[in-house]
């Protein structure tokens, strides 16, 4: 029996950890990361769970935590409140055991304010659309954040009120014009103008451009200090406490965003020719990924690395065709069918006499011919996925001619390297940086997949305000997206324009226009 793996010493690594804000994931002996947290002073942190004497007073589920860890791993970053972002996003996408909070789908809370209405408002939402209007935020606190709202309706008198266009109607059952929380538009008391220069600048402020509010408060602040008003001055600095917080800058954290790159590309790409035993280092890769989180969109990425670092120019989107439902392996399948068989015929229009008279596989004519770097054939194809996606993936080669290509499949759960014709996977060890190269192009081709799938499912949503404009049946949707492209660009139309698609007429496009501009 092969010797039982040594368990690491913990304690030896914390003197590496700084004293710094952060977020640290704890992995198990197999890798997989078990428990995401943050930390105001990571090194503080960590020493409490890697202390004997501390984590003997831990709780149980602490204890069984520490009995699973093998190894931990941390992201620097420039503030607490940014810890919590990353923190969030990295257990969604994780979902680690022992982690409970953020495990749903909820996202943190957001400013959205719509400039395009005569008399915008700010409102809180969880869910970025791609709706035309302005967003602020994701903010991690949101106590702070609501407080900072209160304040800017209070100093710009903006309206809280839910109709688009507010009236007297909306007038007489609100009281904020009274108590002089509001510049109460709809009954004519501000004109459009004056009222948009005020949520301006209230966007400034939300920018980071205005320290004129901070500024007033506090000398309230002081002169309530002052007058020994200290109820008051308390209060005060916890509205310049909240307004800070809100207006601070905060990189945003995604799920799929690339965390920190290589130190040495090049030398992760000589171990992993190494590792994986070809003749040279793959200076050229291909990877391929599928996103079908529902069947309405079953899409598909290709991304490409060219010594060690991505070549964005090179990277495919692409819709699946031929497959009904949800089929992995049939959907690698076809977009390994798909890119390839290109890459072939462009090489034969290029070339039409070597691939007349070659009698050499495809894949060996190819490599002789002189071709342009972004038509050539890869050194190593990677597919996400495990022995089912790399045999799907393999087939379509040899249909293609191109057997002797390396290729192979990386498996996200064990990070296990599958080869064709081997049913014994390869593990690299976490910190091999040939495997960390595998990890960022497959997260690379993951992160274009999820959002090429998340931009569809807009469009879809967006598409389907069509479907409640009465007069507008399918076939006429589908012309009217054929001409124009978007619902956006529709909305851009005249009525002129609209009654020239085919099947739409005057009478339905005046309905449409008129749809379209009330939403």
């Amino acid at each position: 029996m092969p010797a039982a793996k040594e368990r690491p010493d913990l304690r030896a690594r914390l003197h590496e950890v700084p004293h710094k804000p952060g977020v640290y994931l704890m992995r198990d002996r197999l890798n997989r990361v078990i428990y995401v947290g943050k930390a105001r002073d990571l090194r503080k942190r960590l020493a409490q769970y890697f202390t004997p004497a501390r984590s003997r007073l831990a709780d149980l589920k602490t204890r069984a935590l520490l009995d699973s860890v093998w190894d931990f791993t941390m992201h620097v970053v420039r503030s607490d409140a940014e810890a919590v972002l990353l923190e969030g996003r990295l257990i969604k996408e994780f979902r680690p055991k022992y982690n409970i909070s953020f495990r749903d789908d909820k996202n943190f809370l957001q400013l959205k304010v719509n400039l395009d209405d005569p008399f915008p408002k700010f409102t809180l939402v969880r869910l970025k659309k791609n709706d035309g209007a302005r967003y602020f935020g994701p903010y991690a606190h949101s106590g702070a954040l609501r407080a900072t709202l209160e304040i800017l309706k209070r100093k710009y008198g903006l309206r809280s009120c839910r109709p688009r266009v507010p009236g007297e109607k909306d007038y007489r059952h609100c009281h904020d014009d009274i108590i002089k929380n509001c510049s109460a538009p709809c009954v004519g008391k501000i004109s459009e103008s004056d009222y948009r220069a005020r949520v301006l600048e209230a966007c400034a402020f939300l920018e980071g451009r205005s320290k004129e509010i901070p500024e007033e408060l506090e000398h309230e602040m002081q002169a309530a200090a002052a007058k020994q008003d200290f109820e008051k001055a308390a209060a005060l600095r916890d509205l310049i406490t909240a307004l800070r917080r809100t207006a601070a800058r905060s990189r945003r954290f995604l799920r799929g965003d690339a965390l920190p790159r290589a130190k040495d590309p090049g030398a992760d790409l000589r171990a992993l020719g190494e590792e994986l035993g070809l003749p040279r280092p793959p200076a050229l890769m291909e990877c391929f990924d599928i996103s079908n989180i529902t069947s309405t969109h079953i899409v598909a990425s290709m991304v490409r690395f060219e010594n060690g670092v991505p070549a964005r120019s090179s990277y495919r989107r692409y819709r699946i065709k031929s497959v009904q439902g949800q089929d992995d392996f049939a959907s690698m399948a076809e977009v390994v069918r798909r890119r390839y068989a290109r890459l072939l015929a462009a090489a034969r229009e290029a070339h039409p006499e070597a691939a007349e008279f070659s009698q050499e596989e495809a894949g060996e004519a190819v490599a002789r011919l002189s071709m342009p770097a972004a038509d050539r054939i890869p050194d190593l194809i990677i597919v996400d996925g495990g022995r089912g996606q790399l045999s799907s993936a393999v087939g379509e080669l040899r249909r293609l001619g191109l057997r002797g290509q390396p290729v192979i499949g990386l498996a996200k759960e064990r990070e296990e390297i599958y080869f064709p014709n081997d049913p014994q996977p390869l593990r690299l060890p976490h910190e091999s940086g040939a495997l960390q190269l595998l990890q960022r192009i497959r997260d690379e081709a993951h992160r274009v997949a999820n959002g090429y799938h998340q931009l569809l499912m807009k469009r879809r949503i967006s598409e389907s305000v069509l479907d409640d404009i009465e007069g507008v049946n399918k076939a006429r949707k589908q012309a009217l997206l054929r001409t124009f492209g978007s619902v956006e660009r529709l909305r851009k139309a005249g009525v002129e324009e609209i009654a020239e698609v085919p099947g739409v007429g005057e009478r339905v496009a005046r309905g449409i226009a008129a749809a379209l501009a009330r939403k």
